[in-house]
C-alpha cells in the first residue's frame, strides 16, 4: 500500500455547505437551528486536524448580502459549527466567507481572494501543499486557480472522467476522504 506524502507543512481548505453541514435546495442555512453536519464530518476533521498544520474553511454566503441572513447569523452558525468540531478533538484555524453579491468580486470563489487572505494571515501556508475539497466546480475552480491539489465530494450529480484539469481525485464525502488521505499518493501540485 502507498503512503501518502502529506505531513504537517500542508494545508487543508475545506467549502462549508456540502462537505461539512448538509445543504437546504435552494436556499441558504440562515440559523444554526437549520444547520446539520454530514454524517462523518465531524470524525473527518477530527482525524484531518492530525495531520495537517492548517485547517482553514472558505465559503461563499451570499446570503448575508442579499439581506437574507444577518452577518451576525453567520457568525453565530460559525460558532456553533466550531464548538461543536472542537469537543470532538478537530479544529478549524480561522474561517474566510465573502458575502458579496457580485459574482466578480475578488474574494468570492471561483477568484482566490479567500486563499490570499489565509495566506497574508497564516504566512507558512504553501499553495501548491496545499488541498481544497469542495462539492462544486467553482470549488475545484478556486483551488486550481490557487494552485492546489483538488478533491471533489459527492460526484452523483457532475459526471467527470479522471484526470480531469479541475478535479485530482473524488469522493462520496468528507469522511471517504479522511480514510483514504494516509495512501493517497499526492504530489505537490504545480498549477495544472
Amino acid at each position: 500500500m502507498e503512503k501518502s506524502n502529506i505531513d504537517r507543512s500542508w494545508s487543508l481548505f475545506l467549502d462549508r455547505d456540502g462537505v461539512i453541514n448538509e445543504k437546504i435546495e435552494s436556499d441558504y442555512v440562515k440559523r444554526w437551528e437549520e444547520f446539520r453536519f454530514i454524517p462523518g464530518s465531524i470524525a473527518a476533521i477530527a482525524s484531518l486536524s492530525t495531520i495537517f498544520s492548517f485547517i482553514g474553511i472558505v465559503t461563499n454566503q451570499r446570503g448575508v448580502g442579499l439581506g437574507l441572513m444577518k452577518e451576525f447569523d453567520l457568525k453565530d452558525i460559525h460558532l456553533n459549527m466550531h464548538l461543536a468540531i472542537q469537543k470532538r478533538g478537530g479544529r478549524i484555524d480561522e474561517i474566510f466567507y465573502c458575502a458579496d453579491v457580485n459574482y466578480d468580486s475578488n474574494n468570492r470563489k471561483p477568484k482566490t481572494g479567500m486563499a490570499l487572505q489565509a495566506k497574508n494571515k497564516f504566512p507558512k501556508i504553501d499553495f501548491t501543499k496545499s488541498i481544497m475539497v469542495g462539492d462544486q466546480l467553482s470549488d475545484m475552480e478556486f483551488g486550481r486557480n490557487a494552485g492546489m491539489v483538488n478533491i471533489f465530494l459527492g460526484l452523483s450529480d457532475i459526471k467527470v472522467d479522471l484526470p480531469s484539469s479541475l478535479i485530482d481525485y473524488k469522493f462520496e464525502n468528507l469522511f471517504d476522504f479522511s480514510l483514504a488521505l494516509p495512501s493517497l499518493p499526492i504530489a505537490q501540485c504545480s498549477k495544472k
